[in-house]
């Protein structure tokens, strides 16, 4: 993936400066030269059972991840492009022993070293998914196993080996992490939200926060049970979920995973939509019976063999198997391909692709760039040699000083309202938000219809609100914010002037 604006002017700073670093210096700037060319990196992370590797392999469109508890699962395994499939097994010591994925084409789930030996794996996949989106599948968070929660919170919030179970192999493989993907089922509690505010506190400064963290309400179709529609009860859950998760969280996106790995993974086969038509000629009473419970479902004579049945359990559960029943009864020459698309669209999985794309992909730019501008603050803090941190101050301070750099503060001061530690007016921080969020002048403004010159009037007057706020009855923190809001809504003005409008 190629880099953007932000991140290229970041990546010659590096080039600039590497060469006349020493020591460690030289090697850190490096490294955060070679990040910035990588797709943005997001982290899945979540309980045990919560449906993360369900949900890893409907990112990646192609079922690798194993799903059930296993030696795999309590890994840290990290998902990117490559132009051949391959497994890494990456030690502590730095070396590597490669796998074969198995018959299945998934990972293996014995992988022949010591588990104290492993380090993370690394898994390369010529799945077009991955080509801007690097997926890390993290061990899962308070399980019975303490030691798998314990192991999975370092690795999620650390950024240097805290003790001797986690080395700098192990660390690398999530710190840095550009945005979190938290999955969770049922209902949000109190450790969920502490898990969230640790990687908010921790992360790099311009990627911890509510901006790039979305919350996966999963396995939603567990909510009506016996197959039946969850969504209509779904909607004011989630709007509860995301008034808990205010300030830790972006949006809260309700899926049905399973559904979504189905489809996306193409597990769907003629065999089995030929199993549900013939479910679906079955009298409405016996259809009525069988979709009763999982029980019923498997065990009731009707026609269709027992394993077709706990196959189509598998890839859709009851709930899958009651939306595709009912569309093919609807319309019983419907196409198998419209049929997998409209389970599809029926997993809510298009809604994540969708705010993946709005709150992570889009901004990938902005992410990286404020992410390697931390990233060089504390090398610069930590650099034995004055002029080392001297030069690299001097380089970071003349990137932000630039007009296009401003939409780094913009994430900076968005940052801190939308995690409450400065407060302001709904109406205000969702103006922010807005104006640090989007490149779109009309969704900035609310003015989706309007031509030119009233966005341009629209801006000014915004930035001329700003202003206003910030030197008659704001706190010192309030003003801070608003006068780089004040800037933001003056610069916006020029682009829309300049006719560099861009969609969101």
């Amino acid at each position: 993936m190629a880099p953007g604006p932000l991140s290229s002017r970041v990546a010659d700073l590096c080039a600039e400066v590497g060469n006349r670093l020493g020591g460690a210096a030289q090697a850190q700037v490096v490294d955060v030269r070679r990040r910035l060319g990588e797709p943005l990196r997001v982290a899945i992370a979540g309980r045990l059972k919560s449906g993360k590797s369900t949900l890893v392999n409907a990112l990646i469109g192609r079922r690798v991840a194993p799903t059930e508890v296993g030696e795999c699962t309590r890994i840290v395994t990290q998902f990117r492009y490559g132009t051949s499939d391959r497994v890494d097994v990456v030690k502590r010591n730095g070396a590597r022993v490669s796998l074969p994925l198995d018959e299945a084409g998934m990972i293996p789930q014995r992988l022949g070293v010591a588990r104290h030996e492993v380090a993370y794996v690394d898994v390369t996949l010529t799945s077009d998914h991955l080509r801007d989106l690097t997926v890390v599948d993290t061990p899962g968070l308070s399980s019975a196993n303490t030691s798998v929660s314990d192991q999975a919170r370092r690795f999620l919030f650390s950024e240097a080996p805290i003790d001797d179970d986690l080395d700098s192999d192990s660390a690398g493989a999530l710190s840095g992490a550009e945005a979190i993907i938290y999955v969770f089922t049922q209902s949000v509690r109190e450790d969920d939200v502490q898990a969230l505010e640790a990687f908010r506190s921790i992360s790099a400064r311009l990627s911890s926060n509510p901006i790039n963290s979305l919350g996966l309400f999963n396995k939603v179709d567990k909510l009506a049970g016996g197959g039946q529609d969850p969504w209509p009860i779904v909607a004011p859950l989630a709007s509860d979920q995301s008034k808990v998760l205010r300030r830790v969280v972006s949006d809260v996106v309700p899926v049905v995973g399973l559904l979504a790995e189905t489809t996306e993974a193409g597990r769907l086969t003629a065999a089995d939509c030929e199993a549900l038509r013939q479910l679906a000629a079955l009298p409405q009473g016996e259809r009525t019976v069988l979709l009763a419970s999982v029980d019923l479902f498997t065990s009731r004579e009707c026609g269709i063999t027992r394993e077709s049945r706990e196959r189509l359990l598998r890839l859709l559960d009851l709930y899958g198997i009651s939306f595709a029943i009912a569309q093919l009864v609807a319309k019983p020459t419907l196409a198998t391909g419209e049929l997998v698309r409209m389970l599809f669209q029926a997993s809510g999985f298009p809604r994540l692709r969708q705010t993946l794309d709005h709150a992570f992909r889009w901004r990938t730019d902005a992410i990286k760039a404020g992410w390697a501008l931390s990233s060089l603050e504390k090398i610069a803090s930590h650099a034995e040699r004055p002029h080392d941190r001297e030069l690299l101050r001097d380089a970071i301070e003349r990137v932000l000083q630039q007009p296009e750099s401003h939409r780094l503060r913009l994430l900076e001061v968005a940052q801190l309202v939308t995690t409450g530690a400065v407060d302001l007016p709904d109406q205000m921080e969702g103006e922010l938000t807005r104006l640090a969020l989007s490149n779109d002048p009309g969704w900035i403004l609310n003015l989706p219809q309007a031509d030119r010159d009233q966005m341009v009037r629209a801006a000014l007057d915004a930035a001329t609100r700003w202003r206003a706020y910030a030197v008659a009855g704001a706190s010192p923190s309030q003003s801070r914010v608003a006068l780089v809001a004040h800037r933001g809504f003056y610069l916006l003005s020029q682009r829309i002037r300049g006719g560099q409008a861009h969609a969101r």
